[in-house]
């Protein structure tokens, strides 16, 4: 029987994700000035939503039950996945990782025979989310958005482009790490308990993935082709009298990347990438020249959002688990997709992951449900927070509509079930 602390933890949980929801809301009040305008505006910050409601709950727990259980309970969440995030979040957002990224994207576009508006924005939407399965979901969520926000999203207004492109870019994220075992949080959560390994997911998971995301970002290119070819969509007229930097020279391009694979490798180990992350800040210092501002304020939030979801997630497996248990695999495909869009994706596969008696199929529904909701909403991958974050300013109000988002990733949702329940060779 689930104790009142559970109880409790399960409501704080749920207030939550109405908070989330209701960002918008606290957003207009904060713009409207006044004596409570900062602490509208700190409501209004969907990445310290999870982070603010886990102390509180914190704060209950100490009183009800002692700081010795609190701390006890603190000692026993796992904070990898926070802290990950975290730190390569701020070294994929670095110019000279950008750079390389782009020289990528811009030879790929030249392969393709169509305009070059069109193919940049194409293989923006494709190449980089399954890009994805080898340097990271965080990975690949930070540089897309970063590269959404330089050349597409400067402009204000055209919010529907921008919701449509979020939604697309959040499912596609989503999907586009599980070509390999190592890439996707909820895949991760898995791999060893189901004994997948790359080639598994290669064969099982990877090509309806790959597919769905080359369908999702064709359809959104498809329909605003007219804009991208007249220019009312994109970056605008060149400031010419804008400073022009110098290239980013090869050798600082390669020392990044070294930081980029060493942090991936380490991803199971805080203390390593951390202390790359230590080194990468001294030696992006050092170089200043050849930087943009780093992102440690957007991977510190988007870190604390995580962690507080750690927090209150961690006291739900009274009721998710026993739910998952009970369901047939077509249901709990679909009981997957839409619990992913109320709770982390990865802790959902985790849970289910210590379900008893099951077989293959219903392991393969319980993650493929799981990857598919997640773009619903911001709280459904890990990776979301980040682009929400760098994202959101060119919102209006500076907020993005959690409604909003959840109706633009309906139908790239929908793509990607279509590729998922395609006959499995089980």
């Amino acid at each position: 029987m689930p104790n009142f602390m559970e109880y409790l933890a399960t409501a704080v949980f749920a207030v939550a994700i109405i908070h989330t929801f209701s960002v918008p809301v606290f957003a207009r009040l904060a713009n409207r000035g006044g004596a409570h305008a900062g602490l509208w505006h700190l409501l209004s910050e969907v990445e310290a939503v999870f982070g603010v409601w886990a102390c509180a709950l914190l704060a209950i727990m100490a009183l009800l039950s002692g700081v010795g259980e609190t701390v006890a309970y603190i000692d026993t969440r796992n904070f990898t996945e926070p802290a990950f995030v975290f730190a390569i979040m701020v070294v994929a957002a670095s110019r000279p990782i950008l750079e390389v990224v782009g020289m990528f994207v811009k030879a790929l576009s030249r392969m393709l025979p169509v305009r070059n508006e069109l193919a940049m924005f194409f293989m923006t939407m494709a190449f980089v989310p399954l890009a994805g399965s080898f340097i990271t979901e965080p990975a690949a969520m930070t540089l897309a958005a970063l590269m959404l926000r330089d050349a597409y999203f400067r402009r204000p207004g055209q919010a529907g482009f921008k919701y449509m492109t979020i939604g697309v870019l959040f499912v596609n994220v989503s999907i586009g790490g599980v070509l390999t075992a190592y890439a996707a949080p909820p895949v991760l959560m898995v791999a060893q308990t189901f004994g997948w390994d790359t080639a598994y997911m290669a064969t099982h998971f990877g090509w309806r993935a790959a597919a769905a995301v080359i369908i999702n970002a064709a359809v959104l290119t498809f329909i605003c082709r007219a804009h991208l070819l007249d220019g009312s969509i994109g970056p605008g007229p060149v400031d010419e009298g804008a400073p022009v930097r110098s290239p980013v020279p090869w050798i600082v391009i390669a020392i990044h990347l070294v930081f980029l694979v060493g942090v991936v490798i380490s991803a199971h180990h805080p203390v390593i990438f951390l202390g790359f992350l230590m080194l990468f800040i001294g030696y992006a210092h050092a170089y200043k020249r050849h930087q943009n501002p780093l992102l440690i304020r957007e991977g510190l939030m988007v870190g604390f959002f995580l962690a507080g979801l750690v927090v209150l997630g961690g006291l739900q497996k009274w009721w998710l688990q026993d739910l998952l248990a009970g369901l047939s695999p077509i249901v709990l495909y679909w009981g997957a997709t839409a619990l992913t869009a109320v709770t982390d994706n990865a802790a959902l596969t985790y849970l289910g992951s210590l379900v008893e008696g099951t077989n293959e199929i219903w392991r393969y529904m319980l993650v493929a449900g799981a990857v598919t909701g997640g773009g619903l909403t911001v709280i459904a991958n890990a990776p979301n927070p980040a682009g929400f974050s760098i994202l959101k300013g060119t919102f209006p109000d500076g907020a993005i509509s959690p409604l909003k988002l959840l109706a633009a990733a309906a139908i790239p949702t929908l793509v990607a079930a279509g590729m998922f329940l395609l006959p499995q060779p089980f």
